[in-house]
């Protein structure tokens, strides 16, 4: 199962980062010391969801806007009519990793 491994300490709260899953573009964010993986671009037309913005309990999308659940990936308002794929995400020592959901 294809996974990504990032410094714990690279990932502040509030803060995004994109890694690579496999394939796939991961955005990973904290938000309260809690971790999240959704997929990378906007179902709706493929923006780049690192670029959008953090809310306490959501993603905003950077070219429509479309407002997505980070601990569900579902879609809160807009465009989008798909949810965000979600990946798993753990804490192994002092690395967040982050891997495909099965």
């Amino acid at each position: 199962m294809a996974e990504a491994r990032l410094p714990a300490s690279s990932l502040a709260d509030g803060a995004m980062i994109s890694v690579q899953v496999g394939n796939a573009e991961v955005v990973v964010a904290k938000v309260g010391g809690r971790c999240f993986a959704l997929g990378g671009e906007c179902t709706h037309d493929g923006a780049p969801m690192v670029d959008g913005e953090l809310g306490e309990t959501t993603l905003t999308c950077p070219w429509h806007g479309t407002i997505f659940e980070l601990a569900t990936g579902n879609v809160v308002d807009g465009l989008a009519e798909e949810p965000l794929l979600l990946y798993a995400v753990a804490i192994d020592g002092d690395e967040i990793v982050v891997t495909e959901r099965s």
